[in-house]
């Protein structure tokens, strides 16, 4: 029993030591705290909001359930600080924990003094522009910094090259301060101007006209935005191709309705998370139907938020301040349960204690409000992390497509192409494309048809160009989506005039189809437009529809009249002297080698079978003979006997058979067709003469290439046609192709041009090959919309196979055979020039060479026949016989008799023919070589041997044909 009265009392005195506790708490805590906040003259929105704001937090028993807070508001004029001054004073004086506004930068500064000084936390909603907060200051608005990044990368994601900023305010310099001091930006062209009156197009008008701006950045208040855009619309500065970006943060209460179909890329960052439950809740509870703004915009209740005109960045930052102190107030109370506000005097030195630690709190606590999560920098106390949506204006409305962090990343839901290129494909339904070109065989050109002059429209005009335009109109990459519509599209000619293609005058102005799409005046461009350096930095160009490259136009040359000596043609000059030298060498080399060789030498009376002399039958008149019968072909009756000579025939025998056979191939070739002058064969030939002048069109790609051109080659060229006068330049294809009919002027042009041309002029022709490679696309603005779809629908063409048929349908005629225009004009054979036949002359050569090692070596082999003491060396005999045949001593010499045997009367031996006598002793007649040659047995003797002077048994004079040195 004791045990449970024990229990019970210890637990009443439990709960009465808690009820202690809490009534102190109670007691402690002030039940009511109040804030005050200071607003100027036409920012009723802010004060209902600052109220609203309160309003939500008492009513919420999850924040502050033990206090309620109490919205103490003053009003003051419009940036009147000694105002803001006593209002702060008198505020303070009532004991308020913090202090919102207001929001001029003149009266916040002093509201800001005296909160610092009586430690008041001083909360505000606005832009400010301090690089760091005074210290008892929260400020809720991202530093301007980030406006400026978000801007850039937006302006890299844009690939913008060229645009202007144009301002209001003069804030806005320091808002956008990060755009114009950036290294990245330096070599892109700025320009800056002031909306210094309301009327917004002189300023718009002077950017479109003189400057050529389609790409701006505007910094005006929110509310101005539809009258820039109207003017914009007055001065043709809201097509598909211009585009704006819009500094302020209130876009998303800007009502656009008028301009959702205008087609501008419009675009802008927002704060607010327009799509969080948020957002929603607090807009329907703030406002009433019977809320006007300061512009007189009267706010339906059941709009979409984002047309609420009232509901700006300010305000919602106002929400997000009360909000952000009640979290910090929550904070601070638990550890000081005897929080109590102060009442102070700005007239003396007292600060409230908990000012400080109130303040930090704030910039300590981490919530999610309306305008996202809410952080700060420790240690320059400014908003971190903060999130902008990027909004474009689309068919709908206000569209979120992506969004910014302080990272500096821009994020898209989709690419930023692929969004481009489904919004182009959504609203293709609706549109009509302004198309320009200009005429030019057979890319556009009238249409001559029976009856077309009673045509209108599209219906006017034909050619390749005209039908890729209506393929690509009607072309659907993916058959089974619905939004690929076909699109309609109206054409416009150019008149034919120099650069109507495009290109820049002497002011560094373009012209042409390049100023139509710079001007904003056409959706895209279609012709024979060449894709070059210089165009692409001004416009965009789809897939190249056509490749090509430069090509030279010129007459067919006349008919050669008939020479006398035509059958010379196949063979080059110098092949000519070429062969008649290997002739007379020949000749010369079969001569040398067939005396120097002893196995030519034999005896002249077959029926004597002892001759007295032997004999060579290839004397000089012989050895001509027998290489001109070779050389025709014919044969002749002398043939070489020595293997050396032989080789040497049978070399000469190949030389003839290959230069004979290739010259008759050629010559039939010369024979059949018709020989004609062709004065340049390439390009090279066309620069190394004056006689023939050259030209192109002025203004066009192909003058581009040549004047721009770091080649010698066509550096001379363009500084002879640029010298030249009469000017070698012409306006148009056609008049280049009428100045090349008249003769002496080669056209350069495009290869499908003069492809073209050759089908339907057979008079004239493209000299070979072509000088570079380029293409042909459909140029567009920059950055359209239609680029990409155009692209793609291209493509699908190329795959398809449809340009190959529209090129077969506009080209070819067969009019003019051959069709190769690449082909010679003269049709005829080349000459064969040493490159050609030069081969042969090299196994002549080489055969020659053969031949007189092989002749060397029989004159060795005889020699080492014969015994050493009946000879002399073999160089010495070989030296005697050089000599003898340098010498022509002639084509006989008698042979020269051994002695008989020695004084012992040794046996002789018999001869190869089985007659018994003796050998001859070799002779030499100066370097004639030893021959074996036997006589009868009984040859001499018992006679007298008489030479040829009737000496008997004497020596042989050296006039005697035989020689020195031989003994009978």
């Amino acid at each position: 029993m004791l045990i449970i009265l024990f229990t019970k009392s210890y637990l009443f005195n439990l709960f009465v030591l808690i009820f202690i506790c809490r009534l102190h708490s109670l007691l402690s805590v002030p039940n009511v705290i109040r804030i005050g906040g200071i607003f100027e003259k036409g920012s009723n929105s802010l004060e209902q909001a600052f109220k609203s704001a309160v309003d939500r937090i008492n009513s919420d028993n999850k924040t502050l359930s033990s206090t309620r807070l109490e919205a103490i508001a003053e009003r003051i004029e419009q940036g009147d600080s000694y105002q803001a001054s006593k209002k702060a004073c008198g505020l303070v004086e009532r004991g308020v924990a913090a202090i919102f506004g207001p929001q001029s930068m003149e009266a916040s500064t002093h509201v800001q003094s005296i909160c610092s000084a009586l430690h008041i936390p001083h909360i505000e909603a606005r832009m400010d522009y301090k690089p760091f907060p005074a210290n008892q200051s929260v400020n809720l608005f991202p530093p301007p910094k980030l406006i400026a990044m978000a801007i850039k990368e937006l302006i890299k994601l844009k690939r913008w090259r060229k645009f202007a900023i144009v301002y209001k305010e003069n804030e806005a310099l320091l808002r956008l301060e990060e755009i114009l001091k950036d290294e990245e930006f330096r070599e892109k062209r700025i320009i800056v101007r002031q909306f210094e009156t309301s009327e917004y197009k002189i300023i718009l008008k002077e950017l479109h006209k003189k400057h050529k701006i389609k790409n701006l950045i505007v910094d005006v208040p929110h509310q101005y935005i539809p009258d820039v855009l109207r003017d914009a619309s007055s001065v043709d500065m809201l097509t598909d191709y211009h585009d704006y970006i819009f500094s302020t943060f209130n876009f998303h209460a800007v009502d656009l309705s008028d301009f959702h179909r205008s087609g501008t890329n419009i675009s802008a960052l927002s704060l607010m998370d327009l799509q969080s439950a948020d957002f929603h809740e607090i807009v329907k509870n703030y406002i009433t139907e019977e809320t006007k703004t300061s512009t007189g915009y009267v706010v339906n209740r059941n709009a979409p938020p984002e047309t609420t005109s009232e509901f700006t960045i300010e305000v919602a930052l106002m929400y997000d301040a009360v909000k952000q102190f009640a979290k910090a107030l929550e904070g601070l109370i638990k550890p000081h349960n005897d929080l109590r506000t102060a009442i102070l005097s700005c007239d003396s030195e007292d600060k409230w204690q908990y000012g400080d630690g109130l303040t930090n709190f704030m910039k300590i606590v981490k919530t999610r409000g309306v305008t996202g999560d809410i952080q700060f920098d420790h240690r320059q106390g400014l908003r971190s992390d903060a999130k902008l949506d990027i909004l474009e204006l689309k068919t709908g409305g206000k569209q979120r497509v992506g969004n910014y962090t302080q990272r500096g990343n821009i994020t898209y839901r989709t690419s930023y192409v692929q969004s481009k290129r489904e919004e182009a494909e959504l609203i293709l339904a609706n549109k009509t494309f302004h198309v320009v070109a200009v005429l030019n065989r057979p890319y556009v050109m009238l249409n001559d048809t029976p009856g077309a002059e009673n045509l209108t429209g599209n219906d006017r005009y034909m050619g390749f160009c005209i039908d890729l335009l209506d393929e690509i109109s009607r072309f659907k990459p993916k058959k089974d989506d619905s939004r690929l519509e076909n699109f309609t599209y109206e054409i416009r000619i150019l008149p034919p005039t120099s650069g109507a293609h495009g290109s820049k005058d002497e002011k560094g102005e373009w012209n042409g189809l390049i100023r139509e799409l710079l001007e904003g005046r056409a959706d895209f461009a279609i012709a024979d437009l060449t894709i070059t350096r210089e165009r692409q930095g001004v416009v965009d160009f789809t897939h190249p529809f056509m490749n090509l490259g430069i090509g030279i136009l010129f007459k067919k040359p006349s008919k050669e009249p008939p020479r006398l000596f035509s059958f010379m043609s196949p063979l080059a000059v110098e092949v000519w002297i070429y062969l008649l030298t290997a002739f007379l060498g020949v000749t010369l080399f079969l001569f040398v080698v067939a005396r120097f060789s002893p196995y030519e030498w034999i005896n002249p009376h077959p029926c004597i079978r002892n001759p007295e002399e032997l004999e060579n039958n290839f004397t000089m008149k012989n050895t001509l003979w027998f290489t001109i019968g070779c050389l025709m072909q014919q044969g002749c009756d002398i043939m070489p006997r020595a293997l050396s000579t032989r080789v040497l025939a049978a070399s000469w025998w190949f030389f003839i058979l290959i230069l004979v056979s290739s010259y008759t191939a050629n010559l039939a070739a010369f024979l059949t067709v018709e020989r004609m002058v062709n004065p340049i064969e390439n390009v090279e030939d066309l620069s190394k003469q004056t006689k023939i002048h050259y030209g192109c069109v002025a203004g066009g790609a192909t003058m581009s290439f040549f004047k721009n051109s770091n080649s010698t080659l066509y550096s001379r060229m363009w500084s002879f046609m640029e010298s030249t006068r009469p000017s070698v330049f012409v306006d148009s294809n056609e008049r280049g192709i009428d100045r090349v009919k008249k003769g002496e002027y080669a056209f350069l042009m495009e290869s499908t041009s003069i492809e073209y041309v050759m089908e339907r002029e057979c008079d004239l022709y493209q000299v070979n090959g072509v000088l570079d490679s380029k293409s042909y696309g459909i140029a567009t603005p920059q950055r359209s919309k239609w680029r990409e779809m155009l692209s793609d629908r291209i493509v699908g063409l190329h795959e398809s196979g449809t340009l190959s048929v529209l090129k077969d349908k506009w080209w070819s005629m067969k009019m003019c055979e051959p069709k190769d225009g690449a082909q010679k004009a003269s049709g005829a054979a080349s000459e064969l020039g040493l490159a050609n036949v030069g081969g042969v002359f090299v196994v002549l050569a080489i055969g020659s060479s053969i031949a007189v090692i092989i002749c060397v070596g029989e004159f060795i082999w005889k020699m080492k026949q014969v015994p050493i003491e009946e000879r002399d060396h073999i160089f010495v005999e070989l030296i005697r016989e050089l000599k003898h045949v340098i010498c022509c001593y002639g084509s006989t010499r008698p042979i020269r008799k051994a002695r008989m045997g020695d004084a012992s009367g040794m046996s002789m031996p018999l001869p190869p023919n089985g007659i018994p006598g003796m050998p001859l002793r070799g002779y030499s007649d100066f370097s004639h070589p030893i021959h074996n040659e036997y006589i009868p047995a009984n040859y001499g003797l018992g006679q007298e041997m008489i030479g040829p002077e009737g000496i008997i048994g004497g020596p042989m004079g050296p006039d005697d044909g035989v020689g020195d040195g031989g003994y009978l």
